[in-house]
Order: structure tokens, then C-alpha cells, then sequence
């Protein structure tokens, strides 16, 4: 059995919005083609999406939030927030899939089944315990960190993000937890939705100096992220996780319709591999990859194909 689990599904790849909207329902299906095209689907496990019940949603989002995306999905009209996430029929369907598909990984990778897991259509970073954004109705990654203390005792999580867009609905919901190590290398916010994330923005109460930023100016390339990065190993290795998310959105790969960033490909695999090493090293290899961002099919064939392969070694 490979050491590599992938979800793949329709239940998942229809979260994603019509109407030529860039987070589109082909994302998933991009990437899988590339994912054949390479030889890398006779190396992993397929698994189905699983859908979560309300229950798991409450864990981060409040119970008044979660009533509104469901009478949003029966009506399917409107907007979740104020412009950027439109509803669709189904969308509190389509989001229980994310978040089920994410907690899934999240037992399997605990009970030792499969130690390292992506899912391509995950991590929706933007979504407040309160309401939606950026795309993201649920955010699927509070869950998993919330679900971590609730279900499993791991208390120590990492969480480290190179979309573009800083992941500010998890940044802010555990901004005074020091159990939680978030590194987030983005776009600069003076140029970027969603304008949060400055290097001062370090963490506040008792966590305050535990959380690393590292906006990037527009147009950072291979080189900008080489110099960066290894302030992200160096800051995780002393934090000393027991568990690593990945929030791998390739929308800072040069070309995305929506952003300014100019990564290749191989600065991905660079992330996913040196994550792997720290998980080896730490955390049993216990690591979650999710998709995120980017609206370039190219790029999220190739970027998300990166960090499968990286996954894999």
C-alpha cells in the first residue's frame, strides 16, 4: 500500500462556483489528468469523499453561521458573504464534503492507516467562525485543528500555507493559541486580498511572538522563496509538531488570473518535501496537503502534482 492516500470524487470537485467564476468545479478534474498523465495515479491510494454532519461544523463555525449557508444552499441564490462567494444549490452539501473528506484523512493518518494524505479540493482558509470569504464557506482547516483537540488530544499543530492570500480565517481564529505554529509565506496585503498578514502580526495574548508571516512582494519568484523559506523549517523545527497541515494553493505560481506571484512548480515540491522531513522528524510523518488555491489549470496541475510527488519520496 502506497504511504499515500489522495481523495478524489464528483462529491468533492462540486464545490467550486459556475457562472465563469475562477474557483471553478473543473479544478479537481485538472488536476487528476495530470496526476494520470505523469504515471502517479499507480502510486497512491484512491479514496472516496466522506461528508461530515453538522456536528463537525460546529467544532469551529457558529451554529447561527452554519443555519445561513444551509437555507443559502436550498435557495441557491445570493451571495455568502459580500461578493466574492456566490450560493449554489447544494453548497452546504458540497462543503460537508470538504470538511468530511479532511476529517477522514485526519482519523486515518491518527489510527496509522495512510501517514500522509492531499486533498486537492481542501483548504478553504479564508471562512470565519462566523461567516464566509474569499471563496471559502467552511473552513475546513479550523475543523481539522479544532477536531485534533477535541477528538484526538494532539494539541500541537503546524500549519503552514504558501497560497498566495493569507489564511486569515485560520490565522485570526487561533491568533492567541500558542499550541498552534502557523507560517503563512503570501502575497503582500497592500497588494492582495485579503490585506491581512503582516510580518508584526506575530500573535498576540499568550501566543504572542508564536506565529510567522512572511509577505512577499508581487512578482516574488523561485529565488524570493528560497531566501524565505528556510525561516519556515528553522520556526517549525523548534516548535517541534506533532501533526502538519499544508495549505498548497497555486495561486502563487506565475500566471494565475488573480494574483501577482511568480513561483514555479518546483518551489512547491521544495515546500512539500521539507515539510515531509520535519513530519518524519517529529510528527510519525503525520501530514495533511490540501489543494487551496489557484485558478491557472496549468498551475494547479502541475503545482499540486509537485507536492504529490514530494509526498511520495
Amino acid at each position: 500500500m502506497s504511504q499515500l492516500s489522495i481523495y478524489l470524487g464528483d462529491d468533492l470537485a462540486r464545490y467550486g462556483f459556475g457562472d465563469g467564476h475562477p474557483f471553478g468545479p473543473d479544478r479537481m478534474h485538472a488536476f487528476w489528468r495530470e496526476t494520470v498523465k505523469q504515471g502517479l495515479d499507480k502510486r497512491v491510494n484512491i479514496l472516496a469523499p466522506v461528508a461530515c454532519d453538522e456536528e463537525c461544523l460546529l467544532r469551529f463555525h457558529s451554529a447561527e453561521y452554519v443555519e445561513r449557508v444551509k437555507r443559502a444552499s436550498r435557495d441557491g441564490a445570493g451571495y455568502l458573504d459580500h461578493g466574492d462567494t456566490p450560493a449554489f444549490k447544494g453548497v452546504f452539501e458540497a462543503g460537508a464534503y470538504v470538511v468530511g473528506s479532511d476529517l477522514d484523512a485526519l482519523r486515518r493518518i491518527v489510527e496509522g492507516e495512510s501517514p500522509r494524505v492531499f486533498i486537492p479540493i481542501a483548504g478553504l482558509h479564508h471562512a470565519r467562525r462566523d461567516g464566509a470569504a474569499g471563496f471559502c464557506a467552511f473552513n475546513d482547516c479550523g475543523v481539522v485543528i479544532e477536531t485534533l483537540r477535541k477528538n484526538y488530544g494532539i494539541r500541537r499543530v503546524a500549519y503552514v500555507d504558501i497560497d498566495a492570500h493569507h489564511g486569515d480565517g485560520v490565522f485570526y481564529a487561533f491568533e492567541d493559541d500558542p499550541d498552534v505554529a502557523f507560517a503563512d509565506l503570501h502575497e503582500d496585503g497592500r497588494f492582495l486580498y485579503p490585506g491581512t498578514g503582516a510580518s508584526e502580526e506575530t500573535g498576540r495574548g499568550a501566543a504572542a511572538g508564536t506565529k510567522l508571516n512572511i509577505p512577499m512582494d508581487p512578482g516574488s519568484d523561485d529565488a524570493a522563496f528560497h531566501r524565505a523559506w528556510p525561516r519556515v523549517e528553522e520556526y517549525l523545527a523548534e516548535f517541534k509538531p506533532e501533526i502538519i497541515l499544508l495549505q498548497a494553493g497555486a495561486d502563487s505560481i506565475a500566471g494565475d488570473p488573480i494574483t501577482h506571484m511568480r513561483f514555479s512548480p518546483e518551489a512547491h515540491a521544495h515546500a512539500a518535501a521539507g515539510l515531509v522531513r520535519i513530519a518524519d522528524e517529529f510528527c510519525n510523518g503525520r501530514i495533511i496537503a490540501m489543494g487551496g488555491g489557484g485558478y491557472n489549470r496549468t498551475n494547479i496541475a502541475l503545482g499540486w502534482n509537485a507536492v504529490v510527488k514530494a509526498m511520495l519520496a
